[in-house]
């Protein structure tokens, strides 16, 4: 039951705001430009599981089958509770939710409108050269907006490019969380799993009880390798089966600091205790002085790139 779905028109009025136009259309969710009483424009993002519910040409409310109810009302909660608690979070890193509400036999979550760029938009299209100091300065003031996220015991779990926006100062903010959708997906077996490839960790394919801060500093490893390569990692699944992943120690050897490249690697273990288990611990690898960085010997019998790479970092990604 994939299918299309129909954006509410330009003009019409939701609640105590104006559509003026749909900003984006996805499997789960329509997300538009609207105008507020006071005029100021807000994003509006709109619960619609195309799998589960259809709504045609024309119409408002979308049809949902009966045996699909239960489905798309549990999927309504969880975006629901989602919205709740991402309205208590204010931080200048994180998109703010100023507003929940349902209508039209569904949900809605208002949004800040961000003017900007995506992070996709700037490393696809802009040709700008991304320096080391972007990198740090970029990923280092994203993280204190997923630290804020991870500390209401919330995740993201959909971290790639295309949801850090980037405000006209580079400042980025976080757009866009999955974990509804995870959520969704995990308790609904007629929903296909919902996540990018090449920017969802393992878990997110196998285990997903396994789900943690860690999953989403994989994701943040492959935005920071995407910024290089100019396109996303090797899937984690692809990975699982042959990893051909060419690690960033080996692929920009000599363009980056040896520090950045091993970070980088570090977040994108397929295992996730050998991974940063914290935001906090990403965030102090990005900031630490190049020259005062002290890795342990690495073990001369362990040839591969995966083994040298926990040798380097022994002591800091202890499992937790």
């Amino acid at each position: 039951m994939q299918q299309a779905n129909h954006a509410l028109p330009p003009g019409f009025q939701l609640d105590e705001y104006r559509i003026e136009r749909q900003l984006s259309l996805g499997g789960f969710s329509i997300v538009y430009l609207a105008a507020g009483r006071d005029g100021l424009p807000v994003a509006i993002k709109e619960y619609l599981p195309n799998s589960l519910a259809l709504r045609a040409e024309g119409e408002i409310k979308p049809t949902i089958v009966d045996e699909y109810k239960p489905a798309f009302r549990y999927g309504m909660k969880c975006f629901f509770e989602e919205g709740r608690a991402l309205a208590k979070l204010s931080h200048p890193n994180v998109v703010r939710v100023l507003n929940f509400f349902r209508a039209n036999d569904t949900v809605y979550m208002v949004m800040e409108y961000e003017h900007g760029l995506t992070l996709q938009e700037v490393i696809k299209k802009t040709g700008m050269v991304i320096t080391e100091n972007f990198m740090r300065n970029v990923f280092t003031k994203l993280l204190n907006g997923l630290r804020e996220v991870h500390s209401r015991k919330l995740l993201h779990l959909d971290l790639k490019p295309s949801n850090i926006y980037m405000r006209n100062e580079y400042t980025p903010v976080l757009i866009d969380f999955g974990a509804a959708r995870q959520t969704l997906a995990s308790d609904t077996p007629m929903l296909k799993p919902m996540y990018t490839p090449g920017f969802a960790s393992p878990e997110h394919y196998h285990q997903r009880e396994l789900l943690g801060p860690w999953s989403d500093i994989y994701s943040v490893g492959a935005s920071m390798y995407a910024c290089l390569a100019r396109m996303g990692p090797q899937a984690a699944d692809s990975r699982m089966e042959k990893d051909r992943l060419v690690p960033a120690m080996v692929r920009w050897e000599g363009q980056y600091s040896d520090q950045l490249l091993e970070t980088i690697d570090w977040c994108l273990c397929i295992n996730h205790l050998y991974r940063p288990q914290s935001a906090f611990a990403l965030q102090k690898a990005l900031t630490e002085p190049v020259d005062q960085l002290k890795v342990d010997v690495v073990d001369t019998d362990n040839k591969t790139w995966l083994g040298q790479l926990l040798g380097k970092f022994k002591g800091r990604a202890e499992p937790k």
